[in-house]
């Protein structure tokens, strides 16, 4: 068991390893779009399945309530958040509608939609991200090495792992860097 362990540890910092050497600029651009969108009144936009739905759950967290500073509140929100009106819209409209319906509601031109997927082929996720870039607004995607999402978004956070599970643990802790980062940017005096 020991050796499991080890080799598990292994790869999980060799996935952490490549998000160090090929995503730095890519998260730094995602950090100051949403900075940008924040100072002119914008909203960040979280959505996900599965465990990628906790993730967005838990990233709109850390900006409304705190990440390391006490602070104002930021305006975030997760769509997964809502169990009536995800059930209702899948419903009435199709599961693959949950994220896109809640986009033409809620999302406007100062917001961010950052979409995460570690197959990057949701189709819920590239409905929303397809009508939000129409909409104007500026598009993140947390994802695994391939996937439609990953040409889709403004900037694509691409984590190379072979697992699910890998990449959500390299979508934590990225999403973890930027909640940090984007907090000391918009309260640098405080």
């Amino acid at each position: 068991m020991n050796n499991k362990i080890q080799s598990l540890l292994k790869i999980h910092l060799k996935v952490q390893q490549n998000i160090l050497d090929t995503q730095i600029e890519n998260v730094i651009k995602a950090i100051r779009i949403i900075v940008k969108s924040l100072k002119n009144g914008g909203k960040i936009i979280y959505l996900g399945n599965g465990g990628s739905a906790s993730q967005a759950e838990h990233l709109a967290a850390e900006l409304v309530g705190r990440f390391l500073k006490e602070r104002e509140p930021l305006s975030a929100i997760a769509l997964t958040d809502n169990s009536s009106l995800i059930t209702a819209l899948a419903n009435d409209y199709g599961y693959e509608q949950i994220f896109s319906r809640q986009i033409a509601a809620l999302a406007r031109p100062d917001d961010v939609v950052i979409g995460l997927s570690t197959s990057g082929n949701s189709i819920n996720v590239l409905k929303a991200v397809e009508l939000a870039k129409g909409k104007g607004i500026k598009t993140i995607g947390l994802c695994g090495p391939q996937g439609k999402l990953n040409s889709l978004v403004d900037i694509a956070i691409p984590v190379n792992g072979q697992s699910s599970d890998r990449i959500q643990e390299g979508h934590i802790l990225i999403g973890h860097i930027i909640s940090q980062l984007v907090e000391e940017e918009m309260f640098l005096n405080e």
